[in-house]
């Protein structure tokens, strides 16, 4: 018996990195599962691997920005399994350039994924995971929902975003004492295909960005959900994971708004 045995825990974005090591993680430790993804080539693997090992899963293709899809999507599973325990709101996308060179397209998708995704999951299975009495909803943030840096100001306002709607939904549910637990996931450099899927501004080289992200990416996608569980289990409010995220945390704290004088000589010097 873990934590976790018996408990209904729904992962977005289930097809890679983060989200697929979820999923495996929970079922060995006894959760049954509902896997997502926009990629269906990637959630079928999921699936394959989840099946192999002995799991309790269903697997649904899902867009999160389609509101109703989700919403429709969080019946279903309630329906099918009878009650929903956790839900990690997990999908995400980014897009590197200057928010001059950006088009208002580039914004409003990294948004509508990243943020209103993780909006949508959340509001869709709040009400399932309250009855069940035992809920806890997990937003994948970032280190950059803690700093923002130049070239990623898509991705900095829909994590920043992330945090502020996560960390308020964690003291309504504090002060209206519902049974939901809320956790923040901040994630530093995690060797994920993130990069590689990214969209970036005419211009820039996708396979030098990705190179670059690679060579700076330390943490495994199984060390990361590992991590993830354990602050799940404790019932952290904010998770962070890697050494790089714990030196950006505290960089954020203790040189205030000083610290954007400092990453901007930085990337400067660095040509980003």
């Amino acid at each position: 018996m873990t934590y976790f045995t018996n408990k209904v825990a729904v992962v977005t974005g289930a097809g890679s990195g983060i989200g697929r090591s979820l999923a495996i993680e929970l079922a060995g430790r006894g959760a049954a599962v509902a896997i997502s993804d926009v990629d269906s080539t990637g959630l079928a693997e999921t699936e394959r691997l989840l099946l192999a090992g002995g799991a309790n899963v269903a697997s649904h293709h899902l867009d999160v920005t389609e509101r109703e899809q989700v919403t429709a999507y969080a019946a279903e599973i309630a329906d099918g399994f009878g009650f929903i325990n956790q839900v990690y709101n997990n999908a995400g996308i980014a897009f590197t350039g200057d928010i001059q060179d950006m088009d208002y397209k580039h914004l409003e998708k990294v948004m509508d994924v990243d943020y209103w995704g993780v909006v949508n999951g959340t509001k869709a299975f709040l009400p399932y995971l309250i009855d069940s009495g035992d809920g806890h909803v997990v937003n994948i943030s970032s280190v950059f929902g803690i700093i923002s840096v130049p070239t990623q100001g898509a991705y900095n306002a829909a994590k920043f975003a992330t945090r502020g709607f996560t960390e308020a939904l964690r003291m309504e549910m504090l002060s209206r004492q519902r049974p939901v637990k809320v956790t923040c996931v901040h994630p530093g450099g995690i060797k994920t295909n993130v990069a590689r899927n990214a969209g970036q501004v005419d211009g820039l080289d996708h396979d030098d960005l990705a190179k670059n992200f690679d060579k700076i990416a330390r943490t495994t996608p199984d060390k990361a959900a590992k991590v993830i569980l354990k602050g799940v289990e404790k019932g952290k409010p904010r998770v962070l994971i890697g050494a790089d995220a714990y030196a950006i945390d505290l960089l954020a704290r203790f040189s205030g708004a000083r610290y954007q004088g400092l990453v901007a000589k930085f990337a400067g010097q660095a040509g980003l």
